[in-house]
């Protein structure tokens, strides 16, 4: 639904039952950023049974709610997904079942819009389709980073998958090409990790006896001259978690802009790799319905694919 000059009343079917009040707004309202929903939640513009609420506040089967006239100025409006993102997203669902779907995320897509970023990949997925009402992430991937990607189409869903991913139930694995030769017998990495500011509000990590708990287990897949296939499966979800744990281990990412090394910079450049190797190979979680395991693989795109061809025959 695109902004109105009039007032919407809308009512809360099943689907949208427990969404917030704030994620059932962005995706009635196409192309309001998060910031202006939050502030027509703050001045009492939006009303639930006409009462005023929280952006935080869940929606119960029946609610009924004010949506306020809105027109957006071309700065403030997300902006529509183009019709090359909408196909590349379409083509990127690699199974989908009755409340949850698992996507090839495209590296260089954000999962969420906000910090300069006009549209994220939450808010693309909403605008493409448009026949779900209930559209949010189970959990995230980085920027640069391609791969397995989990979404639930129904509260009830995003709250089972969120409990099995807390309970070690989900099971993640990346593939990473990383500078030098990783040791066979280096198959763990222990190391707490910290979150600061690295300067122009930008946020980076780094190992810190302060910080939060994070594991890391590593396997080597295959070995070339100057760099190291390794899959690594995050036993803990922290923020640049395998990326921060390669880089203390000695054996940064390749094409890693933030905790890169210049020698893996130049081990990129030989291999013509333009962007950050890190991908989420593969996804087991329980189904939320059934509880049995979905077990999802998502193919390495071309590029990754080129640069490990001719890492090969550079052996």
């Amino acid at each position: 639904m695109a902004e109105g000059r009039e007032v919407q009343w809308v009512e809360v079917t099943e689907g949208q039952v427990g969404q917030r009040v704030d994620n059932f707004l962005m995706t009635r309202i196409k192309g309001a950023p998060r910031a202006l929903i939050y502030r027509i939640v703050r001045k009492g513009e939006v009303r639930v049974n006409k009462k005023r609420v929280k952006a935080d506040t869940r929606l119960a089967l029946g609610d009924v709610v004010r949506i306020p006239p809105l027109r957006l100025a071309p700065r403030e409006a997300i902006r529509e997904v183009s019709d090359n993102l909408r196909n590349l997203l379409a083509g990127s669902v690699l199974l989908e079942g009755r409340d949850w779907l698992v996507i090839n995320k495209p590296s260089g897509l954000a999962v969420h819009g906000g910090s300069g970023v006009k549209i994220g990949l939450i808010e693309a997925l909403r605008q493409v389709r448009e026949d779900l009402d209930f559209l949010e992430l189970v959990h995230r991937l980085d920027r640069d980073t391609s791969g397995c990607l989990l979404l639930a189409k129904s509260r009830p869903a995003l709250l089972t998958l969120n409990e099995a991913l807390k309970q070690h139930r989900m099971t993640k694995q990346y593939l990473a090409l990383v500078a030098g030769r990783w040791p066979v017998r280096r198959d763990f990495v222990s190391a707490r990790l910290d979150r600061f500011d690295a300067g122009n509000g930008e946020r980076r990590v780094r190992v810190d006896a302060a910080g939060k708990v994070a594991r890391t287990r590593f396997a080597v897949r295959e070995t070339f001259s100057g760099a190291s296939l390794v899959e690594a499966e995050p036993i803990t979800g922290r923020t640049h978690q395998i990326r921060v744990h390669a880089a203390h281990a000695g054996h940064p990412l390749l094409g890693d802009d933030k905790y890169g090394s210049r020698e893996g910079g130049r081990i990129a450049a030989r291999l013509g790799l333009s962007r950050l190797f890190l991908h989420a190979a593969s996804l087991t979680f329980p189904e939320p319905t059934s509880g049995k395991p979905v077990s999802i693989r998502a193919p390495l795109g071309e590029e990754l694919d080129g640069v490990l061809a001719r890492a090969r025959e550079a052996r």
